[in-house]
């Protein structure tokens, strides 16, 4: 699949690091690693604002549509529209629709339908594939 912005593992990485963006940020966005619960920054944060790519800048999700869904990664209940791109992923012996972003195909996370009205959405991201902005 290709997205309107493209660039190589080098320039991700160059990208990655001129932001200041965690260590596991490469590895969570392109390669789509996952962070262990509980441990990333955004986990328990409630500011106002937006989340953003950590990779591009798109805006994802609006601060107001997060919630603490217990599964110890940041959560929400809607996303942006167009903002997200959804895949089957089948890796680790299931099936669960992965999140990229629609922009530059970073790996966000996964979305599922266990969420709270007015969605029933829960989309469980990483930390450290995302950008907070007040």
């Amino acid at each position: 699949m290709t997205f309107p912005i493209e660039k190589t593992d080098a320039e991700w990485r160059e990208i990655l690091a001129a932001k200041g963006a965690e260590p596991a940020a490469f590895e969570v966005t392109r390669h789509a690693y996952t962070e262990r619960p509980f441990t990333g920054k955004y986990e328990q944060v409630w500011a106002d604002g937006s989340y953003h790519c950590i990779c591009c800048g798109n805006h994802l999700f609006d601060a107001g549509t997060k919630f603490d869904a217990g599964c110890g990664w940041p959560s929400f209940w809607k996303a942006v529209p167009n903002a997200i791109t959804e895949l089957v992923d089948r890796s680790h012996g299931m099936v669960r629709t992965e999140t990229v972003c629609s922009q530059c195909g970073a790996h966000l996370g996964h979305v599922f339908e266990d969420g709270p009205a007015p969605t029933g959405l829960r989309y469980c991201m990483n930390s450290a594939s995302l950008e907070h902005r007040e």
